[in-house]
């Protein structure tokens, strides 16, 4: 009896086991190279790391809205498209673009925490600054506090709304903020990145999904900023149809774009991802489009995400363009950075220094007289 309840449980576990990491195992992936025509899939990640780590890392959401209000929050047009090129490029990177522009192509890692959704968000929209401000700033802002201090915008680790973010950016701004353990900027990201180790696996795969964190409130990073005249902010929040995608790109920078995620882009490596045959839905992700182009014949978005650079092409991905592929194109956000806000802030601080300096001049003025 004993042996017989033995053996239930090695074949329960096994089939349990199976069912959660079926997909990232060696003849799952020799059979999407058999099938896909477009694009090439490999070793991304520990083949048994549980099916539950990706879940946790997918955690974009999508707003349940009457269609009325849902409408009104689509970009319709905008005069500035009028300084575009009557035809649309048949590619284009804003790496290339906006070379000056060093956070466009940076690749960052979000950990173990749902926190897509403010990565893109937030990564888009110091871009876009850097655009608007020709290069004045560029920095990364801070995904720590887009993920911990924007309760509207969803659940921390647990999944956000994209457009919420955008939201917030317009009514309450954000702060400056680099990788995990930097100094840089006023609130760099605290959960701890997911690397390879020396043995092949994902550092953080086997641990649990970070706790949410309590918003801070001050500047722990460099702590010669000010928390208030930190902030950037964005004049507007908006959805974007199919049609402006690429013209609202090509005139402020990259915008976040949400997709339906499959088991088999886990393994991704190059070409042009089109969903295999079968593939099994996994959850909602949020990515940062930074271009688009074409591949033996196939029309694609560059996009890049926040699993490190040791996932897929050096941390990018491609995507069949133009066919809604996993949702894709039409789920984009965007905003304008409100860029004399940004110059206001810089010209008090400098006011701010300037009075200092008067102050310090007049006391070595009296002292000098005595």
């Amino acid at each position: 009896m004993v042996r017989v309840l033995m053996l239930l449980y090695v074949i329960i576990f096994s089939m349990y086991t199976t069912e959660q990491t079926h997909f990232l195992q060696e003849n799952f992936i020799t059979k999407i190279n058999e099938q896909a025509t477009t694009w090439k899939a490999g070793m991304n990640f520990d083949p048994s790391t549980p099916k539950e780590y990706f879940l946790k890392l997918l955690g974009s959401k999508r707003l349940q809205i009457p269609n009325k209000i849902y409408s009104k929050m689509y970009k319709i047009d905008d005069e500035a498209y009028n300084r575009l090129p009557n035809k649309i490029p048949s590619y284009f990177d804003a790496r290339e673009k906006w070379k000056h522009c060093s956070t466009i192509g940076k690749v960052r890692d979000q950990g173990h925490c749902g926190s897509c959704w403010a990565f893109s968000t937030s990564s888009a929209f110091a871009d876009r600054l850097c655009v608007a401000t020709n290069g004045d700033f560029n920095e990364s802002l801070s995904a720590e506090e887009i993920t911990f201090c924007c309760p509207p915008c969803g659940d921390g680790c647990n999944g956000g709304y994209p457009i919420k973010a955008w939201e917030h950016f317009e009514k309450f701004g954000l702060v400056t903020g680099g990788d995990y353990k930097s100094s840089e900027g006023c609130e760099p990201y605290r959960v701890a990145p997911c690397p390879y180790n020396k043995q092949g696996n994902r550092t953080c795969a086997s641990q649990p999904i970070e706790p949410n964190h309590k918003c801070a409130e001050k500047c722990y990073g460099n702590q010669d900023l000010d928390l208030d005249q930190d902030h950037r902010y964005t004049l507007d929040y908006y959805y974007l149809t199919y049609g402006i995608i690429q013209k609202d790109v090509m005139t402020y920078g990259p915008i976040e774009m949400s997709f339906d995620v499959y088991d088999d882009f886990l393994s991704y490596k190059s070409g042009v991802y089109v969903r295999s045959k079968n593939a099994s839905f996994l959850g909602g992700h949020s990515v940062k489009l930074i271009g688009w182009g074409e591949e033996n014949g196939i029309p694609y978005w560059l996009l890049v995400n926040s699993w490190n650079s040791q996932w897929g092409d050096k941390g990018l991905f491609k995507i069949r363009r133009g066919t809604n592929e996993c949702g894709i194109d039409n789920s984009t956000t965007g905003g304008v950075p409100a860029v004399a806000n940004y110059y206001n802030n810089c010209h008090n601080i400098i006011f701010d220094d300037e009075i200092k300096l008067i102050l310090l001049l007049n006391v070595i003025f009296l002292l000098i007289s005595q």
